[in-house]
C-alpha cells in the first residue's frame, strides 16, 4: 500500500528558495533538475523505508538526491497511521549538519 507524501511548510519554503536560487525560471537545465528533485520527493510514496534513519529518537530519515558535489538531502519521517511520509527539510549536502530546529 502506498504512502501519502506531505510536504511541510518548512520543506515547501526550502523548495521555493531552491527554485529561486538555481534560477529555474530562466534555465531549462535548472528547471529539469528541480522537476527531478520533486519527483524524488514524490517517489517516497513507494518504499520510503529504503532511506536510512539518521536521527533517533524521531526516526528522521534521509534520502539523497543526485551525486557529490551536488547532493541534496531530503529529510523526512514516516508515520504508519495514517500511512504518510512527512517531508521536513531539504538542503544542500555541503551545508553544516542540521539542527533539531531545522526539522521541527
Amino acid at each position: 500500500m502506498a504512502f501519502s507524501v506531505n510536504i511541510t511548510s518548512r520543506a515547501e519554503r526550502d523548495l521555493t528558495a531552491l527554485y529561486a536560487e538555481i534560477d529555474a525560471v530562466e534555465s531549462l537545465a535548472a528547471r529539469k533538475w528541480y522537476v527531478g528533485l520533486r519527483q524524488a520527493i514524490l517517489s517516497l510514496e513507494e518504499l520510503p523505508e529504503r532511506a536510512p534513519v539518521i536521527r533517533s529518537p524521531g526516526g528522521i530519515r534521509q534520502l539523497l538526491h543526485r551525486k557529490k558535489p551536488h547532493v541534496y538531502l531530503i529529510l523526512f519521517r514516516i508515520r504508519m497511521r495514517p500511512r504518510q511520509v512527512d517531508v521536513l527539510h531539504i538542503r544542500h549536502g555541503a551545508r553544516l549538519p542540521f539542527l533539531r530546529s531545522d526539522v521541527e
